[in-house]
């Protein structure tokens, strides 16, 4: 049966989100014979009704396909807006656009909102997890988190050889509000003495105890912090103009400050925020990989007319969950007692005051 379906991408942008276009795309027209049109800026697309026509010979320029290796994303996407305050608007929108099903590539903010939509007016839908926190539930991966933490780890490639030639120590903010996989992943890569998320208390103290450590155990003159942007103020930190400080100068700048005079010698400390560096750049070839068999599952899911369903990676294959069921378990936090809280305590980083490994004697 001849279909039109649509594609949009909501919420933050990341590196992947055109393979996935592309994917579904090629599959849809050579597999199934199917139109495919996207919906620019996500919802707002919707709410004014546009439509772009969507083709595999559409962005050749001279046999090259640049999909695979560009970041962003050609639909456009928003991430702020009063959306469901325009819901009549946005489902009048649906119907005049006439698809008869619509993937949507989002965060679990954003899929959120537009399953809502979906409810209200029945639309045929399939959603497909992007986000650099990789915070979405029962995925092992989220499109666009392989390149960003690929990104972060280069930067504490660059930062450690100007920490090492100064003696320095070097913070590294990351993005992460409400999980920590970010910090945690590219921390280890990395080589970070210190790793900071929101799930896992620490104490300025125990900062300063281990650059010690560092410094008089190891001779280490430097050292590399990694801080999640969600992290809290320290347990012991009372001062009520930290709180202040913290949410006004970021986290990165807190930690800076605190630690600098937690020796018997001035620590000379550096802040890099990272900020919106993460989402940019060339997809990694995992997120390539992913995003492809994301769009492919995607179109299959939709011949098979199997909708309400979100894709996710586990155990090396695409799997679907209920959107509802995700939504439920949203947002995947990391496991203060996992392995790589393990991995990385073993290491000898610094990640926090009451997990400590028990070493067996």
């Amino acid at each position: 049966m001849k279909r039109r379906i649509g594609i949009l991408t909501s919420g933050g942008d990341c590196p992947g989100l055109n393979c996935v276009i592309r994917a579904v795309v090629s599959h849809a027209i050579q597999t199934y014979d199917w139109e495919v049109v996207g919906i620019p800026y996500a919802t707002q697309g919707l709410l004014e009704r546009k439509t772009v026509p969507l083709s595999i010979h559409s962005w050749n320029l001279h046999g090259i396909d640049p999909l695979l290796n560009m970041g962003g994303t050609i639909l456009g996407t928003i991430n702020r807006g009063d959306t469901l305050a325009h819901a009549d608007e946005i489902l009048s929108g649906y119907e005049a656009i006439a698809i008869d099903a619509l993937i949507a590539i989002g965060g679990d903010g954003s899929l959120n909102i537009i399953h809502q939509l979906a409810v209200l007016g029945n639309w045929h839908l399939v959603a497909i997890p992007k986000t650099i926190d990789n915070d979405v539930a029962f995925t092992e991966r989220s499109i666009g988190f392989d390149t960003a933490v690929n990104t972060i780890v280069d930067a504490i490639n660059r930062l450690t050889f100007t920490a090492a030639s100064h003696d320095r120590v070097m913070i590294i903010e990351v993005m992460g509000r409400t999980a920590g996989h970010l910090a945690l992943y590219s921390g280890i890569a990395g080589g970070a003495d210190v790793i900071l998320i929101p799930e896992v208390p620490y104490s300025i103290q125990g900062i300063c105890n281990h650059l010690g450590e560092l410094r008089h155990g190891w001779q280490r003159q430097f050292a590399i912090i990694v801080v999640s942007e969600g992290i809290s103020v320290s347990a012991e930190d009372t001062d009520s103009a930290s709180s202040c400080m913290i949410n006004k100068c970021g986290k990165g700048q807190y930690i800076a400050e605190k630690i600098a005079n937690c020796s018997n010698h001035l620590i000379d400390t550096r802040v890099s925020v990272l900020g919106h560096i993460q989402r940019g750049g060339i997809p990694s070839a995992l997120d390539r990989l992913t995003a492809t068999m994301f769009g492919k599952v995607a179109v299959d899911l939709i011949a098979q007319e199997q909708y309400d369903r979100m894709l996710a990676w586990q155990n090396g294959k695409v799997v679907t969950f209920p959107i509802e069921d995700v939504i439920n378990h949203n947002p995947s936090l990391v496991d203060p007692h996992g392995d790589l809280i393990q991995t990385a305590q073993c290491l000898g980083i610094y990640i926090g005051e009451d997990i400590l490994v028990k070493k067996s004697k």
